[in-house]
């Protein structure tokens, strides 16, 4: 049995605790958290949990043999480097680190610790996700071209990081899950409209050796909650809507063909063919559920976990670069 500490229980360590004392092979032993509201609220509702206000409980005990971290993203690194020193596996929440050489770093200690070190990228587990997968590899959507996502709503704003590292990583990791190359460059504006000068508006554009393109839509002061992002193939178009309650995602068999010769290039005729919308059957499941599966699996059966750290160091290091573009008003940044 997988005894595991959890580092915060705030809006996102509820929703992990419920889950890890669900799946099999595995108990959440303690709860650290400074809070003494928050220790009692993780006690009532799992008076089996022990909690504490010293994460050094959680490491100088041998009983737990892996730490959650959901806590801001300034803090992971710090904490993810005493629990690795002190024989922990560990899960860190999304974004892995603030920096790119903070992320380097750990994977290489865990790799010397021998201890597994993952993200939770928990769009990856979705059914919704996982379907779209399945529709790129057998070939069903064709040739990606482009990848196009909004993320938008009114707040919340943050006070430790801007609106594309708070928003943008789910979007990020399902675009590099779903697509094997990797961007060669990128560029991002964004708008700050606060006192402290964090942007809460921002917009950024990956771009590539070949002819796909992605780009990212952030927002914290939309009067909208949208959470939509839109794949194009050269067969077929896919809608993912997470914001739907039911059907949330959808396959336009929607395309177009150029038929140009080198001969003829002043002459560009282009069909363009409209068709019915499929909406394929999604798996039910909860996401969170299968992370902790996978994450206890990782740990007791070596399993490659879906989200590693390299995987999780992909993601930030387009969102420091992203930054730094931001940075410099919108400057190519080369990764």
């Amino acid at each position: 049995m997988l005894q595991i500490g959890l580092v915060g229980y705030g809006y996102w360590g509820i929703n992990l605790l419920r889950n890890f004392m669900s799946t099999p092979r595995c108990t959440v032993k303690t709860v650290c958290d400074p809070r003494p509201e928050r220790q009692a609220i993780a006690q009532r509702n799992f008076p089996s949990v022990g909690v504490t206000a010293d994460f050094s409980d959680l490491l100088n005990d041998p009983a737990i043999d892996a730490v959650i971290l959901a806590t801001p993203v300034f803090s992971h690194y710090p904490l993810a480097k005493q629990a690795l020193l002190a024989g922990k596996h560990v899960l860190v929440e999304k974004p892995f680190t603030a920096s790119v050489a903070h992320a380097e770093e750990l994977i290489e200690l865990a790799a010397q610790q021998n201890k597994v070190i993952m993200v939770d990228h928990t769009f990856l587990y979705t059914g919704s996700v996982q379907k779209i997968k399945s529709l790129c590899d057998t070939g069903e959507i064709g040739k990606l071209q482009y990848f196009d996502s909004t993320r938008i709503n009114l707040g919340l704003f943050q006070s430790d990081v801007n609106v594309i590292w708070d928003l943008a990583p789910h979007d990020i990791s399902i675009l590099f899950h779903l697509y094997p190359e990797r961007p060669v460059s990128l560029s991002a504006t964004g708008k700050a409209h606060a006192l402290n000068k964090i942007e809460n508006i921002a917009y950024l554009t990956l771009h590539y050796g070949s002819d796909f393109i992605a780009h990212f839509t952030c927002s914290w002061i939309s009067p909208l909650k949208v959470r939509r992002i839109l794949i194009g193939g050269d067969k077929r178009m896919v809608l993912y809507d997470d914001v739907e309650p039911t059907e949330k995602v959808k396959m336009y068999s929607t395309s177009y063909e150029v038929n140009q010769s080198e001969q003829e290039k002043h002459k560009m005729l282009i069909d363009y063919r409209t068709g019915d919308i499929f909406i394929p059957k999604v798996a039910q499941k909860e996401a969170l559920a299968e992370m902790a599966a996978d994450f206890v699996a990782s740990i007791l059966d070596g399993k490659q976990p879906l989200v590693d750290g390299r995987k999780g160091l992909e993601v930030v290091r387009v969102l420091e670069a992203a930054e730094a573009s931001i940075k410099q008003n919108g400057k190519e940044i080369f990764l």
